[in-house]
C-alpha cells in the first residue's frame, strides 16, 4: 500500500472482493471509492452501481456480495448497504490513527509519484511583443504555472513553453519606430502600450513612415541582419517587461521557456508540403486550407483553416501546426496542454482533427486544450479600468500588495521588509487563489473584499490556519518525539486526521482533471477541519503529555499539508501573520 492513500487501499481490497466473488476484474480506482461528507460515513463505495448490469444483478445484489467477500476487518467497521447498493464504510479509529502517523515520516505525505511518467509540454501566459502583459494573460499564466507544479510533482517531466506573439506584419513599423527613437545597449521602453500606439499612429498618419515599415518587414523575413538586430532588441525589451511580472507571481518562465511565432517560421513550408503529401490540402479562394471532418457553419459548409493565404502569407492556423509536429517529432513530447481561452476551442479542435489525419497526433501523443472562462468586474462584464481601458497586470498586481496590508491583523508579528515580503505573499496568494479556487472553464467575478476575506474559500484564510498551527508550537515550545503515538480521543482530531489523509485523493483529481480548483477545495476543508479541531483540542493545556503530543504531530502534519498544497498553486505559506 502506497501509505496514506486509503482511498487506493480500499479500492484494492474493493477489487479483491469483487474478483473472489464474481471473477470480475476492476483496478482499484474502478472501485470508485470516494470520501462521504455523511456523519458516521468516510468513504463510499459506488461501484456495484456501474456493474450491475454487465453481471446481471441487480445493483444491491452486487453490494452484497462485495461485502460478504470483503477482507477488510481490520481497516473498517462493518460496512452498510446504502439505497439501491451504495455501500458506506467507516475506517476503525485504530487503523486511521496507524495510518495518519505513517504520514509523518513520508516527505510525500501519502501522495504516489505516477507509475507511468509521461513527457509534457505546457503552452501558457503566451503575452505579445512589444505590448505590456493585462489582466487578460492573468488566467493563462496562473494556471499554467499550477499545472506545471501539480504534474510535475505527480512525477512527469514537464516542458514549459511561452508561445510570445513575436512576428508578422505590425513589427515592420515598431522597429522604424524604435529606429527613430533611438536605440543602444542602454535604451529601455518604459511604456510598451504607449511606445505601440505611437507606432500605430505614425502608420496610419504618415505614408513615409508606413512606406519604410513595409520595408522593413520584407528585411525582417529576409533575415536581414540589422534589422534582426533591432527585432532582438525589441524582444529583449519586452522581456524585461515579462520577468517583472513573472517575478512578482513567482512564474518559472524565463526566456529559455520562449517558443515564440518567430521559432516555428522556418518550419511552416516544410508543415505545409507534409500535409500536401497527405492529402489534406486543398486551394479555396486562391488560398491553401485544411478542412477538418465534422466542423461546419450553420449553412452546413464545410469549415477551413487557412495554411496559406492567397497572397502566400501564413496565420495562426500554419503556426500551430508547425507547433504541435515540432513538439511531437523534435521534442518527443507525449503530450500538449495549451492554456488558452474558451473561445479558441474550436479552433483548437480543428487544429487537432488535422494533426491527428496527419500521422502528428495518435494514441500514443496527444493534445488537449485546458480552456478558461473571462474575469468580470462587479458589473458582470469584462473586467476594466473605470476609463473602460484594458486593465495592466503590472497595476492590478500592485493593488493586491497594497490591499494585502489591510488585511493584517494590528498585533502583527512581523515588521519593515519581512512585512512588505508578507504582504507580497497574501496578495498576489489572494489572486491566485481566488482564479484557482473557481472551476477554470467558467467566468468568475473579481473582487477585493472577497478574495482578501480572512474568512471562507480564501487563501488568506488557509495562511492563517497555518499561521496559527506554527504559533500554537511556538507556545508549547517543543515537537513531540517521532515516536509518540497518534491518539485520536475527540472527534474533531478524528476528523482532522481523516482529512489529512485525503491529499493523495485531492492531488490526483486536480491532476486528472487538470482542474486545480479540486485541490483548493481539499485545503479550504483541511483548514476547517483544523479550526473545528483548535476549537475543541487544546495542545498547550492537554490532559496528559501523551495528549499533548498526538496534537502537536496533528499540528505537524496539518501545516505540511496546508504548505505543500499551496505551493502546488504557487502560493506561499508565511509562518507569521
Amino acid at each position: 500500500m502506497l501509505r496514506g492513500d486509503v482511498g487506493l487501499e480500499l479500492g484494492q481490497r474493493v477489487a479483491a472482493a469483487l474478483r473472489s466473488a464474481l471473477d470480475v476484474d476492476i483496478t482499484a480506482e474502478e472501485a470508485l471509492i470516494r470520501p462521504s461528507n455523511r456523519d458516521g460515513v468516510d468513504y463510499q463505495c459506488n461501484v456495484a452501481m456501474s456493474l450491475a448490469k454487465k453481471v446481471g444483478k441487480n445493483p444491491r445484489e452486487v453490494a452484497v456480495l462485495i461485502v460478504e467477500h470483503l477482507d477488510a476487518a481490520d481497516a473498517i467497521e462493518a460496512p452498510e448497504i446504502a439505497g439501491p447498493g451504495f455501500i458506506n464504510l467507516r475506517l476503525k479509529k485504530e487503523w486511521l490513527e496507524v495510518q495518519a502517523a505513517g504520514l509523518l515520516g513520508d516527505e510525500r505525505l501519502g501522495v504516489p509519484k505516477t507509475e507511468e511518467p509521461r513527457r509534457i509540454a505546457i503552452d501558457y501566459s503566451s503575452p505579445n511583443v512589444a505590448k505590456e502583459m493585462h489582466v487578460g494573460h492573468l488566467r493563462s499564466t496562473i494556471i499554467g504555472d499550477a499545472f506545471c507544479r501539480l504534474l510535475t510533482f505527480a512525477g512527469h517531466e514537464v516542458i514549459p513553453h511561452n508561445h510570445l506573439g513575436d512576428w508578422g506584419t505590425p513589427f515592420g513599423m515598431l522597429i522604424e519606430h524604435l529606429t527613430d527613437e533611438g536605440h543602444g545597449a542602454d535604451h529601455e521602453i518604459s511604456d510598451l502600450n504607449a511606445f505601440y500606439q505611437q507606432a500605430r499612429q505614425k502608420f496610419d498618419n504618415e505614408p513615409g513612415f508606413a512606406d519604410r515599415a513595409r520595408r522593413r518587414v520584407v528585411l525582417l523575413q529576409g533575415g536581414d541582419e540589422a534589422t534582426l538586430k533591432l527585432w532582438h532588441e525589441l524582444v529583449g525589451e519586452s522581456q524585461r517587461h515579462f520577468n517583472q511580472i513573472y517575478a512578482l507571481l513567482g512564474i518559472g518562465l524565463s526566456a529559455e521557456d520562449n517558443y515564440g511565432e518567430s521559432f516555428y517560421n522556418p518550419y511552416l513550408a516544410d508543415t505545409i508540403t507534409e500535409l500536401q503529401q497527405k492529402g489534406l490540402v486543398e486551394t479555396s479562394d486562391g488560398a491553401l486550407c485544411v478542412f477538418p471532418p465534422g466542423f461546419q457553419n450553420r449553412e452546413g459548409d464545410r469549415l477551413p483553416l487557412i495554411v496559406r493565404k492567397s497572397d502566400g502569407g501564413y496565420g495562426y492556423a500554419t503556426t500551430d501546426f508547425a507547433t504541435v509536429r515540432y513538439w511531437v517529432r523534435e521534442r518527443k513530447v507525449d503530450e500538449l496542454i495549451y492554456v488558452v481561452g474558451n473561445p479558441q476551442a474550436q479552433h483548437f479542435q480543428m487544429i487537432f482533427a488535422t494533426s491527428k489525419q496527419a500521422g502528428w497526433l495518435d494514441d500514443a501523443h496527444t493534445a488537449v486544450h485546458t480552456g478558461f472562462g473571462t474575469i468580470l468586474g462587479a458589473d458582470g462584464k469584462t473586467i476594466r479600468t473605470r476609463a473602460g481601458g484594458t486593465i495592466k497586470l503590472i497595476e492590478l498586481l500592485t493593488e493586491a500588495v497594497e490591499n494585502s496590508y489591510k488585511v493584517m491583523p494590528e498585533s502583527s508579528e512581523v515588521e519593515g521588509a519581512e512585512k512588505d515580503a508578507l504582504a507580497r505573499t497574501i496578495g498576489l496568494g489572494a489572486v491566485k487563489y481566488a482564479d484557482l479556487s473557481n472551476d477554470r472553464e467558467k467566468d468568475y467575478v473579481f473582487t477585493w473584499e472577497k478574495m482578501l476575506a480572512t474568512t471562507g474559500d480564501t487563501s488568506v484564510y488557509i495562511q492563517y490556519a497555518n499561521a496559527r498551527i506554527l504559533s500554537i508550537g511556538r507556545k508549547v515550545g517543543r515537537t513531540a518525539p517521532e515516536n509518540a503515538p497518534l491518539v485520536l480521543q475527540e472527534q474533531a482530531e478524528r476528523d482532522l486526521a481523516l482529512k489529512l489523509l485525503q491529499l493523495p485523493t485531492a492531488i490526483q483529481a486536480a491532476v486528472d482533471e487538470l482542474a486545480p480548483h479540486k485541490l483548493t477545495n481539499y485545503l479550504f476543508e483541511t483548514a476547517t477541519a483544523f479550526s473545528t479541531f483548535y476549537n475543541h483540542c487544546p495542545v498547550a493545556t492537554a490532559e496528559s503529555q501523551e495528549l499533548q503530543d498526538s496534537r502537536l504531530h496533528l499540528l505537524t502534519l496539518t501545516s505540511r499539508v496546508l504548505t505543500l498544497g499551496l505551493s502546488l498553486l504557487g502560493i506561499g505559506a508565511p509562518e507569521r501573520l
